[in-house]
């Protein structure tokens, strides 16, 4: 009572009254403050549109493939696993768009998935190219699991923490973790 309430969405449906101490929890967790404007196109999976040709023939465009075949999965550690997820979360959104086409003005980028520290679950993506770095956060259990954390125009910028290379940008613009095959 008498505390001034900032309202949050998760989803971009249903608001939610949020205290000014659990606000930077809320911007955290991917919740969109009311009234600041925000695309759309950021809150929908990424989907290609069919072209002339396909709707004429009635053919259905190819399901996206996984990061990982499934006889793979099997034999992959927790970490692994978690990158995984990481790439094939942070490859349904339209960040994907925006990162494909910086590669292709700069050429391939370097690209790690790292854990935060603790027990959150929550992963980092990093993209460097020489004059430009873009840093994701994914937080898989949250409303927008994928979310822009940091950009820079120098790649010494990028804490060193973030910077064990172990991914690479495919020419479809997908995120592949490097992973060793048995």
């Amino acid at each position: 009572m008498g505390e001034s309430a900032t309202r949050f969405s998760a989803d971009g449906e249903v608001y939610l009254d949020v205290c000014s101490l659990c606000q930077d929890v809320a911007v955290q967790q991917g919740w969109v403050r009311e009234g600041l404007p925000v695309s759309p196109a950021l809150q929908q999976p990424f989907r290609r549109r069919k072209s002339l040709w396909t709707s004429l023939i009635g053919a259905r465009p190819a399901e996206q493939q996984p990061v990982v075949e499934e006889p793979l999965l099997r034999r992959l550690s927790e970490d692994e696993m978690a990158r995984v997820e990481a790439a094939e979360l942070f490859n349904a959104t339209t960040f994907r768009r925006t990162v494909n086409g910086v590669a292709k003005a700069l050429g391939e980028p370097r690209v790690s998935i790292l854990p935060l520290s603790g027990v959150t679950g929550e992963m980092v993506i990093t993209f460097a190219w020489d004059i430009s770095w873009y840093q994701y956060r994914v937080t898989p259990e949250a409303a927008q699991p994928v979310r822009l954390e940091e950009r820079g125009h120098d790649a010494d910028e990028i804490d060193a923490l973030f910077t064990a290379w172990n991914a690479h940008l495919e020419p479809d613009g997908r995120v592949m973790p490097d992973l060793a095959r048995l």
